[in-house]
């Protein structure tokens, strides 16, 4: 959406830079919502289409444009077509049917193959302690589950709640089009997405959010996994619910900044002492060794806001 020309045509003051509050990306306003010390809190991010307050948490569109522009909602659904903005609609909700029993894909290795316990050294890490500690098993030359081919992946369980409802399949020869493959959805237990991936029975009020399993790997029993920065709300209701202090590790990119943002601030609204931050160098954690996991751990712990 052209917020900054509709800012403009209805005199709302903005500002993307030259301001303590204002963040590369975001096109930042005073809050309708909240009162207080003055400030832009309140933040439009262009590449995902939301609003988030600093302050009083994230906002729909259609309030904030009817606050902001003192306008009746009737009237909101015509400017967002005039400026590009995405058209909400009421759909029924998708009823998901199971079709078929949940299980892992066939047949799987005896043993943690050779090509896949070096794939795992590559990385850095120790095979035998992770493949025992996240009950790894290796696909060989062949691998299926229905049409979906998963040969030469490290199939890796997804627990929830105590219970295996899905996994994921990492390709280690970093030659086909998918890294990772999911259980197909019509026998999924659970979607991925309705998950979150880490030693969930391990842990306390301290954890770190990122943005695959192998990261959760390198971080142990703090690592908590959202399978991507596209997260959904059963995640952040998930996380929010388990953590009172939680630090998000997404990429260093744009995409990966803009929606551990996003992250940040809904879970600030909903209570949660969250912070947003990137690496030393732009890596992520599974390319630190185990020493500076360790490191990261305990800086984090003991992380005091400036």
């Amino acid at each position: 959406m052209n917020i900054e020309q509709l800012y403009r045509d209805y005199g709302v003051s903005f500002q993307t830079e030259g301001h303590k509050h204002c963040r590369d990306g975001w096109v930042n306003t005073p809050c309708p919502f909240c009162t207080g010390n003055p400030g832009l809190h309140l933040g439009y991010n262009i590449d995902s289409n939301h609003y988030v307050c600093w302050r009083c948490g994230g906002h729909s569109i259609n309030d904030t444009l009817t606050k902001l522009l003192n306008l009746p909602h009737k009237d909101i659904q015509a400017i967002l077509r005039q400026y590009g903005g995405a058209i909400i609609q009421r759909t029924t909700p998708k009823v998901k049917v199971q079709i078929h029993a949940f299980k892992l894909p066939s047949p799987l290795m005896d043993d943690f193959g050779i090509a896949h316990t070096r794939y795992l050294e590559k990385r850095g890490f120790d095979p035998e302690k992770v493949v025992e500690e996240w009950d790894l098993s290796a696909a060989g030359i062949y691998c299926k589950l229905g049409t979906l081919d998963f040969k030469h992946r490290i199939i890796i369980p997804i627990k929830w709640d105590g219970k295996i409802v899905n996994f994921q399949g990492r390709d280690i020869t970093d030659k086909s089009n998918y890294k990772y493959m999911a259980c197909p959805e019509d026998r999924e237990l659970l979607n991925i997405k309705e998950t979150l991936y880490g030693h969930q029975d391990q842990w306390n009020d301290f954890g770190i959010g990122v943005e695959g399993v192998t990261d959760v790997w390198r971080l142990g029993k703090y690592g908590v996994c959202l399978y991507g920065v596209k997260y959904k709300a059963k995640q952040v209701r998930a996380i929010a619910k388990q953590f009172k202090r939680f630090f998000i590790v997404f990429d260093p990119d744009k995409a990966g900044q803009s929606k551990g943002r996003q992250l940040e601030a809904e879970l600030r609204f909903r209570g949660v002492e969250a912070y947003n931050i990137v690496l030393p160098d732009s890596r992520d954690p599974a390319e630190l060794s185990e020493g500076e996991a360790k490191d990261l751990i305990k800086d984090l712990r003991t992380y005091k806001i400036k």
